[in-house]
């Protein structure tokens, strides 16, 4: 049985960090990309770059743990979103629907 599971999440002030985990089990997971998406109230699936100019988002992998870590650092009131992993085959990828497997999602609240 697939499975992706979200932890990490709570209420934080701004300006401050916090460390997302996603175990993963029932599939291949080295063979597997897993990417992070956060969902505000009202808003559409945005994915979480890790990439971005601005450096806030730093994303790990423990392949012998079956585990990615998402890293938000200097939280902002408008992180405040459920986060989301989700996995793929191949690379990772910016789109929603190349994901095949997603987690539950873990609430993140920033406080100003």
């Amino acid at each position: 049985q697939v499975q992706l599971v979200e932890s990490g999440g709570g209420l934080v002030q701004a300006g401050g960090s916090l460390r997302l985990s996603c175990a993963a089990s029932g599939f291949s997971f080295s063979n597997y990309a897993v990417g992070w998406f956060r969902q505000a109230p009202g808003k559409e699936h945005e994915f979480v770059n890790p990439n971005s100019a601005k450096g806030r988002f730093t994303i790990d992998r423990d392949n012998t743990k079956n585990t990615v870590y998402l890293q938000i650092d200097t939280l902002k009131p408008e992180d405040t979103a459920v986060y989301y992993c989700a996995a793929k085959r191949g690379s990772l990828s910016g789109s929603y629907y190349e994901y095949d497997y997603w987690g539950q999602g873990t609430q993140v609240t920033v406080s100003s």
